[in-house]
């Protein structure tokens, strides 16, 4: 399915998500380099919500340029099948091997506000990231390690104790939303 299409088919939970996949949408049609972060304004990430088998507990990276605990994802970087970078990006900041894909399509699609930060000793201004995200289950006994260049914790974290790791609020909000519709699947 092309980029366009699954977004398209993005059935929304509500008006958020309703407004951001219209937004992305214009964006995707206005600018040709989403895929890239060649488009210093907006452009594409994918990122894996990992569950245990229980699933009672989610599996979280410490991130270095933002110091917080969060999911495992990253910039499409010209990848149109997001599904796959979602699937590259756990496995190269967890260690992660054998992922399962609990749900087909895109289990959220959100605007994020990315604040001005260095990386690789480059300043990279305030942009926009459309996050694409897919839901994942994993056995939490099987091997993690940190990718010490992004992150310097890998773990698996209760569900119920989220909004305890995490230092940001708007990320919060989309891991209970993306938890809330796991009843829905």
């Amino acid at each position: 399915m092309s980029l366009i299409d699954s977004i398209k088919s993005f059935n929304p939970c509500c008006e958020q998500e309703r407004k951001d996949k219209e937004i992305s949408l214009k964006c995707i049609d206005l600018f040709n380099d989403v895929l890239t972060r060649e488009n210093e304004i907006i452009h594409i990430t994918s990122s894996g919500l990992v569950l245990n088998k229980d699933k009672n507990k989610i599996l979280m990276i410490h991130h270095n340029i933002f110091n917080a605990w969060s999911w495992s994802g990253g910039h499409a970087d010209g990848e149109e099948n997001l599904l796959l970078v979602a699937i590259n990006e756990v496995n190269e900041e967890t260690g992660l091997k054998n992922l399962n894909l609990i749900c087909n399509n895109i289990i959220s699609l959100d605007l994020l506000s990315v604040i001005g930060h260095e990386r690789k000793g480059k300043y990279v201004a305030p942009h926009l990231h459309i996050s694409i995200a897919y839901l994942f289950e994993a056995n939490e006994n099987e091997g993690l390690f940190i990718k010490p260049d992004e992150n310097s914790g890998v773990k698996w974290i209760p569900i119920n104790e989220i909004d305890i790791y995490s230092n940001e609020p708007h990320m919060v909000y989309i891991y209970k939303k993306i938890l809330s519709k796991i009843n829905l699947l």
